[in-house]
Order: structure tokens, then sequence, then C-alpha cells
């Protein structure tokens, strides 16, 4: 049925062939297309379905199309002589578009029982007059830079049948046989397709089931065989498997394999063969090959990573499938959160600007090593277990626009073994393409496995290696402070790194920790994602690249100080401090943008009113940098807000500047304030002696040194 919105498919000015056309699926094919405007040449020898006898079916079916007012000659010769069909069709159309080979017998015996004779008739019929027929149309469309060529093959041909031998192996050589001719055809806008249809016709009867041949009708097929040769029909080379008002595409597949030795020079075994034939069997990351060239690719591949001297244990490729519910979940394991409004493009799936955190990317390259023997196999002088395994550094590099959803393919292969004394360092390099064969991510893991070191091996990483970049001299031009939770290694695990030290008291007390720690990468995800706040917009599409080496663990629950300092080239480098210790968890680390948008330097990512008021000081300093200098002492305010320190602010009156962030050095004094008081205090609402009385100031360190302030706090700043 064809809706309103449809247009007709037509073949007005078409001429189309069809062999074996007297009944059955030839029929209904040849009926269609003359009901829908082409000139239709229908060929039939006339014989039964073992290929023997004459009849008049081609005629019959000529006079069914002109009585519905079509156009139609009939043609009663054999496929073997294929260019005489043609010739009919030039004779009397002069032109060809369409070519549906469907002529077929059977001659079904046991193999053993198999003639000379039906085993050449079979393959005569079926795939030499397909063939013959085509090589004969073949230069007319060519010239015509059109052309549409159905094969027609069968399921005995895709999976075999018992007693059909020599016509499975005809119809399977039909594919291949569609295969070249829709390769050859492409410049030309040659079309060439496999139907592998089911049913009811004289070669069937007797051998389905009687409710199976009663609904497998020749109509039901013919509308799937005439898209096919429609003009606008895209689809060359595939194979269509269609029956009872169904249909669906077939292909075959590959599997991931297995390399069957571990260098060039080694030559393959069958006890190797043997033990390694589960991975060579495996099918569960089939995947279909467009062309033969993907295949000599892969095996390019192997062999260059075989020259290179990376044994076949040292790669991996494994896909990786996620959605919005992967997105979001990572999301909150970094610690988004609904009660910044701006964290909603990463926990809602239906925002307008959803997106995903950049650090997500590293989980397709973890797990795919994480889940081999990636790692146990660049060691082969001692053994390990996971309480010797440390996260040294990680990299993560994207490519391509951020997708919210798709199915990762990476490879993961070793790049650098190094021999660090105390330990091995383990560098794998981690390549995530999409389905369309584009490099999404790149990531690079060091792994430092403790206690396999003195092997003589190198000890300095290559050129391959992304190196880390030391922070600038001088103060952070902007840090926020991020509270994680107790919860946090447990929430952050289920986006895939099950490591039960970050879980499992008693596993972690083995690996050296009184309580369970958070992931190395949970550390860098919220780390990242607060710089990509401060200088990203909160855009991940800026994203580009981060670094970080893993200096020491972090407890959930800790709170995290990064300190951030904007440098050329887009580049901010960053340091993470856990709080309660003054202790740097995050070393050497930067974030690559393409576009930095610069935010107010904040604390805590929140907006204050003593903000104008520090505003006003730094003006002050500035248009009389030698008064400042003259208090010679160095203080540190902390506002808070709601009873918790909300922001850091420094007024180095030695080196007469004022900063947000944590003191560089030493504070001669420190003063804490509510945001509200220290607005108060500099407008002359609230004076410093009895703030400090009423408890609404506490001064630690110099207390006389807070009076020389006097002068400095006083803003005309707009509050």
């Amino acid at each position: 049925m064809v809706s309103a919105s449809e247009s007709q498919l037509r073949y007005d000015g078409r001429v189309v062939v069809v062999t074996g056309a007297g009944a059955g699926l030839g029929r209904e094919y040849a009926l269609l297309f003359g009901s829908r405007g082409a000139k239709v040449v229908v060929n039939d020898l006339g014989g039964n379905f073992h290929g023997q006898g004459k009849s008049n079916a081609a005629d019959k079916v000529v006079e069914e199309i002109r009585e519905r007012g079509g156009t139609a000659v009939a043609d009663y010769n054999s496929v073997v002589d294929g260019d005489k069909i043609i010739q009919t069709a030039m004779e009397a159309f002069g032109r060809v578009d369409v070519l549906v080979n469907n002529a077929g017998i059977l001659r079904d015996k046991s193999i053993a029982r198999i003639s000379d004779e039906d085993w050449n008739l079979i393959h005569d019929v079926h795939l030499k007059g397909s063939f013959v027929t085509t090589r004969a149309a073949w230069p007319i469309m060519k010239k015509q830079n059109y052309g549409r060529i159905i094969m027609t093959s069968s399921n005995s041909g895709v999976y075999g049948n018992f007693g059909q031998a020599n016509y499975s192996a005809a119809k399977l050589g039909l594919v291949g046989l569609a295969n070249t001719v829709a390769i050859e055809g492409a410049k030309n806008d040659i079309h060439c397709n496999v139907i592998v249809p089911t049913a009811a016709s004289r070669m069937t009867e007797g051998i389905l089931p009687e409710i199976l041949f009663n609904e497998l009708k020749p109509k039901l097929i013919a509308p799937v065989v005439a898209f096919l040769c429609h003009e606008s029909c895209e689809d060359t080379g595939a194979i269509i498997e269609s029956a009872a008002g169904w249909a669906t595409k077939v292909h075959f597949v590959r599997g991931k394999g297995s390399v069957l030795r571990t260098s060039l020079d080694e030559s393959v075994t069958p006890e190797y063969v043997k033990g390694v034939w589960s991975k060579v069997t495996d099918m569960s990351e089939a995947k279909h090959l467009n062309a033969i060239g993907e295949a000599s690719l892969t095996l390019v591949d192997v062999l260059e990573k075989l020259r290179e001297g990376v044994p076949a244990g040292n790669s991996v490729t494994e896909t990786y499938k996620f959605n919005y519910k992967d997105v979001i979940l990572y999301a909150l394991g970094v610690g988004a959160t609904v009660t910044d409004e701006n964290d909603l493009r990463f926990l809602y799936e239906n925002h307008s600007d959803f997106s995903t955190l950049p650090t997500f990317f590293i989980l397709p390259g973890l797990l795919s090593v994480m889940g081999s023997n990636l790692t146990a196999s660049a060691i082969t002088h001692a053994s390990f277990d996971l309480t010797n395994i440390l996260h040294g550094e990680q990299y993560i590099e994207l490519f391509d626009n951020v997708p919210t959803e798709g199915v990762l393919t990476t490879t993961s292969t070793v790049i650098d073994v190094l021999d660090k004394k105390s330990g091995a360092l383990v560098i794998t390099q981690s390549d995530s393409y999409d389905e369309n064969g584009t490099l999404v991510a790149r990531g690079q893991s060091s792994t430092f496995i403790v206690g396999v070191g003195n092997f003589n091996g190198k000890s300095k990483a290559s050129d391959a290696v992304k190196p880390l970049v030391p922070n600038p001299k001088r103060a952070p031009d902007a840090s926020v402070q991020v509270k994680t939770t107790k919860d946090q290694a447990a929430l952050y695990r289920l986006s895939g790194d099950l490591n039960p030290m970050h879980i499992d008291p008693s596993f972690s007390a083995i690996a050296g920790y009184k309580t369970p720690i958070l992931h190395g990468l949970c550390t860098m995800g919220v780390s990242v994602k607060a710089v990509l706040k401060q200088f990203g917009g909160d855009d991940s599409a800026l994203f580009k690249a981060a670094k970080v080496r893993f200096s020491k663990p972090v407890l959930p629950g800790q709170t995290l100080r990064v300190d951030m300092w904007r440098e050329a080239n887009n580049r901010v480098c960053f340091r993470t401090v856990v709080v309660e210790t003054n202790t740097e968890v995050l070393s050497g680390a930067y974030v690559d943008f393409k576009q930095i948008v610069v935010k107010p330097n904040m604390t805590s990512g929140k907006s204050l009113q003593s903000d104008a008021v520090f505003a006003g000081i730094k003006e002050r300093i500035a248009e009389n940098e030698a008064k400042a200098k003259s208090i010679n002492a160095v203080y540190l305010y902390k506002i808070t807000d709601s009873g918790k320190v909300a922001k850091e602010w420094v007024l180095d009156c030695k080196a007469g500047k004022v900063y947000e962030g944590p003191v560089q050095g030493k504070a001669d004094t420190t003063m804490t304030i509510s945001d509200a008081d220290m607005v108060d205090l500099a407008l002359g609402k609230l004076q410093p002696q009895t703030a400090f009385m009423k408890g609404k100031l506490k001064i630690t360190g110099n207390i006389m040194l807070a009076q020389k302030l006097a002068p400095l706090l006083k803003t005309e700043a707009k509050l």
C-alpha cells in the first residue's frame, strides 16, 4: 500500500530482462515490472524444474502483461545462450536497464550419487547462465552508465543442504560473482545485488511443509527485487533474504582471531594452534568486512607488529558500547551535581547541550587493558598481582566531535617497557575508533609494577610517550576546591574500574592502605572537570588533551584543591592538592584547549559579595604600590559562606599584589571572616575591633599587623 506522502516507484522507459519468467518468482517479477511501466523481456525455455520438456509459458506471461496495458516480448533461449536473450531485448527495445537472473533447475542427489551431468547441468543453468547473460548485458549498461543486476542465490548456498551439493555450490558461487560485478560496475552506476528467496514454486512443491508452502507466495518477494532494481536504490553488493512478506540483509562476518606466532622469526606449530584455538574460533567480537582490502590491512597490521618486535599478546582490540546512561553515571562519579545548573549538560540526556565529559574516553582503553593480559604479557621475567600495580600517569586526547553514544573499537598496544629498578613501568597506548573508522580518542597509560625492576631494560621513555609539564613558579591564576564524598569510589567504580582496592577494606589493607582509596582516574576526572569549568566554559568541544601524574592517593571524603596556571598555546597547567593534609596528589598536569574561555578567578566557583572588596583593594595597591610594600607583610583572608570557607584571598604587600587562592609561601597573618561581615567591614559598618571582640573576625599569626590594613580595606567599589 502506498501512503499519500509516497510516490509510486515507476520504471517508465526502462527495459527489464527476467530469465526463468514463465512461472513462480520470475512470472511475478515480470508482471510487477510490466505494471509499473517497464518494457519486459520474458525469458523462459519452457521446461519443468528438472530442465526437461518445452511449453509456451513465456507467451502466457507476455499476454498477461499486455492485457494489463503493459509492453512485453517473449524469449525462448536457454540462459547458457544468454547473449541471445540480450539480443532479443536490443532488437525489441534498443536497450537493457535491468537484468534479473532468475532461471534455475534442480537435480537433487546425495554427493556420492551426483553424476558429472547433474553437476555440470546445475552449474550451467545457475552459475554459467547468470554469468553469460550478465556478460552480454555489460557493455550496453556500461555505455548507458546505468544498470541494475540481480543474482538469485539460495539458503542452500548460504548454509548448505543435504542432497544439494551441486545446487549449493552453484548458488554460493553466484554470491561471489555478484560481489565482483558490484565492484567492477560501481564507476558506471551498475549495481548488482543478490536475492535469497524462499518461495513456493515448481521447484519447492512437495519439499516444503504444506503450511509453509502456502504462505511462501512469490508475489511477496517480487516488491523486494523491484526496489533493488529501481534507480533510487543505492545498495550494491548486498545479499537480501526474503520470504513470506519478510526480508533481511545477510552478510559474512569474521572473528577477531589470534596471531599464531610471536615474531617473524618464529614458525607456527600445531601445538600452538591448539592452545589458541578458542581465540581463533571466538565469534563474540565478529564484524563484517566490506572489501577484501580490509582483510589485507588487518594482516598487514599483524605483520607490522611482528616486525617491530611487539609480541602477539602485547596488543588487544576490544569494542566498547555506551549510551547516555554510561555518560551520566561517569559524570556523577567525578562529582557532577544538579546543584550546579551548568552540570545539567552532563547529567540530563534531553538537555539542549547534553555532552560527555572528555575524560570519559579514557574508559575504553582502560577497560580493554584491564580485561586482557596486555600488561602481564609485557613482563616476562617476574610474576605479580593486583596489589603490585600502581597507575603512574595518564594521557587522553580527543580528535573528533565528542559523542554521547556509540560503539568504539579500541586497539591497545604496549609501546614501551621501562626498568625503574624498584619496579617496571609499562606504557600502553589505546586508540578508539567510531563505527565509521574515525579516530575519536587516544589514551596513554603508564602502569608501575612494584618489585619487578632490575631486568637490565631501558630507563628512558621513547618520544612517543607524552611528557609531563612542570607547574609555573608563580601564584596560581585560579584555584577551585571540590569536596569528594565518602561514597565517591563506590560510585565511580560502576563506570568499569572494579579493582577491589577501591571498595574492599581487606584488599586495600593488603596493599598497605588503612581504608579503600579513591581511583586515581576519579581524581583526574574531578580535576579536569574543574579546569574545564574554569577555562573551558564547561564545553567539552573545547577540550583537546590532558596529562597527569598520580603522586599520592586520595581518600574518599577528602577535599581537593585544583590550582591552575594559564599558559601560552591554550594550555592550562594544574596540580591537585588534598586540603586536609596539604598533599599534592596530581603533579605535572595540564589540559590543552582548542580555545580558552576565561572566567573570573575563584576558589569555590561561586561569586561572593566580598569579591568586589578585594577588587577594590587590588586597585588601591596598584595605584600606590610603594605604600603597600611599606607594610611588608603577607595576609591570608579566609572568606566563609554558610559557615564554611568558600574562598581564600591573599594580600601580599611585600610583592605588592593581590590574588585569589592559597598563599604561596607563608602568611604573616591569617584572618577568617564571613562574606557579609567582610563587606560591612569595608563599608565601615563594622569596626575591626568590634568584629574581633564579637568573634566575627578570627585572627591567627601576628595580630598587630592586622591594624596596618585599615586604609586598604576601605573601598569605593560597587557592591
